[in-house]
């Protein structure tokens, strides 16, 4: 039987392919004193709450990356036994654990960016969540669209022209409009505060048969629109709800513990920039316990919207973000391997390992499960500010004896 204790073998796998050559910061429960923003180092990890009480705070500095490597603070651990202890099963409830490495962030998502996952969107809704008439509606797709748009620049007066002909042929999908057309589709994939990160479960809607993984980097942006960072991410996406119809996009994609981010952000500096996001592949490893395994890969090279233009249409005199929000920026990844039955294609099965990993990154591990099984989500904005008041970590704020 597969379980989360394998990662545990060698917890330094959670860390990108450079160990700790990158500006790395995360964010640890420490019990008796709450939410704390960490710097990952060779020495340790080390709670620089007091120079950064919020992620959102670090994320807005001039230069995030320089600030996090000069900050000093209490040692918290090493790395290994905060991993070791972060799992829900099993946990030492009076020793840290790991939490996802963002906080005050709005939590956004872009859809339909790749040309494959634009494909496996459309036969969605033309199967309309039944998976049993995916493999005939994606022949007949592809026969009419094409399997390679990766050329196609979105709102360009070709999309325009291939526009004109899939309506004429009454081909044309909401999913295309969004995929080759001038408005990219952006919406909020969970509450702040909400998201599981690494070696916690994962949640999937109960009532879903139909549903996969999503690997996606997932960009930190500012509340002036810098793009200061990136992770990893999986955008948990149920395919029978959605394919039903597009409306019922927030429950299928918000429900407990079904945004997972993680494990680590990592700030941009001169080991690390923007560029590498354009060139990151991000691979997918699902195990089952019934033995099932699956692998996949999604290049952000591929992507048909660079990031700067997912970010600028997200944020503008339209739309601001006091607080700064992370961005996913979606994937190319659609898994269409049969699992069990015949042209029945993939679906999760609670146990799934789901493994999103990327080499500048490092690698995001969780436990597929019903949403209502996974750990409640219980700590609000409020309870932050009046714990990070208690600590004296806000402005103002007297600090506690």
């Amino acid at each position: 039987m597969n379980s989360l204790a394998s990662p545990f073998s060698n917890p330094r796998q959670t860390l990108p392919v450079d160990g700790f050559d990158g500006a790395l910061a995360g964010r640890v429960w420490r019990p008796g004193i709450g939410p704390s923003v960490v710097a990952i180092r060779q020495e340790g990890v080390f709670d620089i709450s007091s120079a950064a009480p919020t992620m959102s705070q670090l994320a807005a500095k001039d230069d995030p990356a320089g600030f996090l490597r000069g900050a000093t603070g209490d040692l918290v651990g090493s790395l290994d036994e905060i991993i070791a202890n972060t799992m829900p099963e099993g946990r030492d409830p009076s020793r840290p654990w790991l939490l996802a490495p963002i906080d005050l962030q709005v939590v956004k998502a872009a859809g339909v960016t790749f040309a494959v996952s634009m494909l496996e969107r459309v036969i969605e809704e033309r199967a309309r969540g039944d998976a049993s008439a995916a493999a005939t509606i994606r022949a007949e797709v592809l026969r009419l669209v094409g399997n390679d748009l990766r050329q196609l620049k979105p709102g360009s007066p070709e999309a325009a022209k291939l526009k004109d002909v899939l309506v004429a042929q009454g081909a044309w999908s909401q999913y295309l409009e969004v995929g080759i057309g001038p408005d990219a589709e952006v919406f909020t994939k969970a509450p702040t505060l909400s998201a599981v990160g690494t070696f916690m479960d994962a949640g999937l809607h109960p009532r879903s048969t139909w549903n996969n993984p999503e690997p996606e980097v997932v960009v930190v942006v500012t509340a002036d629109g810098r793009i200061v960072g990136a992770t990893l991410g999986n955008d948990v996406n149920l395919r029978d709800f959605e394919g039903r119809s597009a409306l019922l996009l927030s429950k299928a994609k918000d429900n407990n513990a079904s945004c997972a981010v993680g494990p680590f952000i990592r700030f941009f500096d001169e080991t690390f920039s923007l560029d590498d996001i354009r060139k990151t592949t991000v691979t997918l490893t699902v195990e089952g316990e019934d033995g099932f395994t699956m692998e996949g890969a999604s290049s952000i090279a591929e992507i048909s919207r660079d990031p700067e233009d997912l970010v600028a249409q997200t944020l503008g005199p339209h739309h601001q973000y006091p607080d700064g929000f992370v961005l996913f920026l979606g994937t190319m990844f659609a898994p269409t391997q049969d699992r069990d039955v015949p042209g029945m294609g993939f679906t999760h099965k609670t146990g799934d390992i789901v493994t999103i990993a990327a080499s500048g990154l490092g690698a995001l591990t969780n436990r597929m499960k019903p949403s209502s099984s996974c750990e409640p989500w219980t700590y609000g904005l409020g309870e932050l500010m009046v714990n990070l008041a208690q600590r004296g970590l806000l402005s103002g704020s007297p600090r506690t004896p």
